[in-house]
């Protein structure tokens, strides 16, 4: 089969015939019929972010695709059948606690290093392997909407952020982070969720303007300073009356002050939830003060991606109509051009943009309207 193999860090992608992938017990193999190209895809192949992905690799961190190959242990899983490649790779010695790989992409911990020698190739060739339980039927889809159901991928992880603050209908929400990639899917997401309204900081006005311009009065934009009081202040302002649940998501990049600030608006008894990269690659952690979180019983934890029964809920969400994939644009590029792919991810990864790999050799597809 052809792939994209990442032979060095800070290297081309190499355009090459590899073999195909062999099936296991507890396993399938997926036609790849897109996979999506994150706006950092260039960051995790340069090094930059530091991600434990041993090459020579095929990256990719999920897919859309068909069921080429089942194992003889899958009971509803069925050859042809459209599925979620979900790179979320879960250990299955241990289920308290499982060591996570995200195939193609990265691991944490001597675990996942160990995980990831066997479920190490990821989705930018035309066909992967994934363990059976991570090919996650979607229903029926034609051939031609592929590429906007690779939004699941970035919608995904805000929704097991939300999930795991149990963001109730009628709560008001604030996106750190509202006006980036994974920010503004937060943003889709908690209002498929139901939530009355969403502050959403940022210092990108005109992305600001447009997430006004596509959901309406239920967003309230702050325009970010970079004082810490004067933002916090300006985030309490906006919002209707407390704010119920805070959702961080910024990335590596981001100050620690701006995150402190979107944290310390939620309301007591409020519930917080990290999903973000502050202090990843070095500068100032998130310093937050212990009076505040104890006297105001504010619950705060982490979270890494979402959980299993995730992808099924999600879809359920969008055959229903409360989240449109139709709002992505999708740019498609041929499998002999995943360098160019890459290169055009880091450069339109705004709000609402999709760069995909069609290893079926499609070219630039058309855009749906927004």
């Amino acid at each position: 089969m052809k792939a994209a193999v990442l032979k060095a860090f800070g290297s081309p992608l190499a355009i090459e015939e590899v073999p195909d992938p062999v099936i296991g017990t507890g396993e399938a193999i997926v036609d790849v019929a897109a996979a999506p190209v994150l706006p950092y895809t260039d960051e995790v192949l340069s090094g930059a972010r530091r991600y434990l992905l041993p090459p020579p690799v095929i990256p990719g961190c999920g897919a859309i695709g068909r069921v080429s190959v089942v194992g003889p242990d899958a009971t509803k899983l069925k050859v042809g059948d459209w599925v979620f490649c979900d790179p979320t790779v879960r250990s299955r010695d241990d289920a308290a606690m499982p060591d996570i790989v995200l195939q193609g992409w990265s691991a944490r911990g001597d675990g996942g290093q160990r995980l990831q020698q066997y479920h190490r190739h990821g989705a930018f060739a035309e066909r992967v392997r994934v363990p059976t339980e991570n090919a996650i039927r979607i229903g029926a889809i034609a051939e031609a909407e592929a590429g906007h159901w690779c939004a699941l991928n970035t919608l995904l992880v805000p929704y097991g952020g939300l999930l795991a603050a149990n963001l109730r209908a009628g709560e008001t929400l604030l996106v750190s982070g509202a006006t980036g990639h994974f920010g503004s899917a937060a943003v889709a997401v908690g209002l498929a969720m139901g939530a009355a309204c969403i502050v959403a900081p940022g210092r990108n006005e005109a992305a600001l303007v447009d997430l006004v311009r596509r959901f309406g009065a239920r967003i309230r934009p702050v325009t970010l300073t970079g004082d810490e009081a004067t933002d916090r202040a300006r985030m309490v302002a906006a919002a209707p009356g407390p704010i119920d649940c805070v959702l961080d998501i910024l990335p590596p990049s981001a100050d620690a002050t701006v995150v402190r600030a979107s944290v310390m608006s939620v309301r007591p008894y409020g519930q917080v939830v990290l999903m973000g990269g502050v202090g990843m690659l070095g500068g100032d952690d998130l310093a937050l003060p212990y009076p505040w979180i104890m006297r105001n019983d504010v619950t705060m934890r982490g979270k890494w991606m979402y959980p299993p029964d995730a992808v099924g809920r999600m879809a359920g969400l969008v055959r229903a109509g409360l989240l449109r994939l139709d709002a992505y644009a999708v740019t498609a590029f041929p499998l002999d051009e995943a360098s160019a792919a890459v290169a055009h991810a880091a450069a339109h990864g705004g709000p609402f943009r999709l760069t995909v790999l069609r290893p079926d050799g499609t070219a630039r597809s058309p855009s749906l309207p927004a």
